[in-house]
């Protein structure tokens, strides 16, 4: 397999509201609707979009969700043999209020079965033969470590959501996708306000090659060798950014496992990030690969840092 995602499968119920909650605060929504998600689902979707040979690690319950994320990968282009049925659990579930004007979002995860991903699910020829590896942290960081161990090609983390992460796991790692809060805490550092060249000095101290996605800032690519480089992004009307992350990871592995190099993987993925911006819930807006390459010409050069 060109790509191969180890991670979580969730069911997402996503609730559009005109403002988000504050603490103790109750809004009333104006929509929801039930839709396939999960960190590592949803990288995989991405990846399935743009191109071929991608497969999906994982687990969901034997339920009637399981069966649905399971069809929605496949639909997606993404082989689904090594995610398994685990009884007696539930599928991974999240709620996702999304505000109306500008999509921004607030996400609670219940892991379900995500939390039985065991090491030797991962353990197998798919990920040790895997071109591109795709890992997160919404399944057990024991069982991420096993897969990172064992791939013997590229591996990617997107350490996410933030935790304090094993320093051999760190070290396994071959490019780290943090966003700017991820980064501080891999780091160790306080947070604080920091302009790109600091941040490029936080991964700097990280090892191996950093993506640091900044949101509506673009991204920082900080390579093992050579200069860091800002990324500015690509303009669009975002209806709902839910799930841009996840695109960004999904089509920068793609473009890795093409054998583009660092910075033209993360043009790529800029690119399909923001597009899939433009879509309701984490998979409405993937864009195909055509998609991106005719936008990919709009999207500004990047800048050394």
């Amino acid at each position: 397999m060109s790509v191969v995602v180890v991670g979580s499968l969730n069911e997402d119920l996503v609730v559009t509201v005109d403002q988000l909650p504050g603490r103790g605060e109750t809004v009333i929504g104006t929509d929801v609707v039930l839709l396939p998600g999960g960190k590592g689902a949803n990288q995989a979707a991405a990846a399935g979009r743009l191109g071929d040979g991608v497969a999906m690690v994982g687990r969901v319950g034997d339920d009637d969700a399981g069966a649905r994320q399971l069809a929605a990968l496949r639909e997606a282009g993404v082989a689904t043999d090594l995610v398994h049925r685990t009884l007696g659990v539930p599928t991974g579930s999240a709620t996702i209020p999304v505000e109306a004007d500008g999509g921004e979002n607030l996400i609670v995860v219940v892991p379900g079965a995500n939390g039985a991903l065991a090491p030797a699910d991962v353990e197998v020829p798919a990920v040790r033969e895997a071109a591109v590896l795709l890992l997160q942290l919404e399944t057990p960081v024991p069982t991420v470590l096993a897969a990172a161990r064992a791939c013997t090609g590229t591996v990617v983390l997107n350490p996410a959501p933030a935790q304090a992460l094993p320093a051999e796991l760190v070290a396994a790692v071959d490019v780290l996708v943090p966003n700017e809060h991820e980064l501080v805490g891999v780091a160790g550092a306080s947070p604080a306000q920091r302009s790109p060249a600091e941040l490029a000095e936080l991964a700097r101290g990280l090892g191996g090659s950093v993506v640091v996605t900044l949101g509506g800032a673009g991204v920082l690519v900080v390579p093992a060798d050579g200069p860091a480089l800002h990324q500015p992004p690509l303009e669009v009307s975002p209806v709902d950014t839910t799930g841009a992350g996840d695109c960004f990871n999904g089509a920068l592995c793609t473009a890795l496992g093409r054998g583009e190099p660092l910075t033209e993987a993360v043009r790529y993925a800029a690119v399909a990030a923001a597009l899939s911006t433009t879509g309701p819930g984490a998979r409405g807006g993937l864009p195909d690969d055509a998609a991106v390459r005719a936008a990919l010409p709009r999207l500004p050069d990047a800048r050394q840092v």
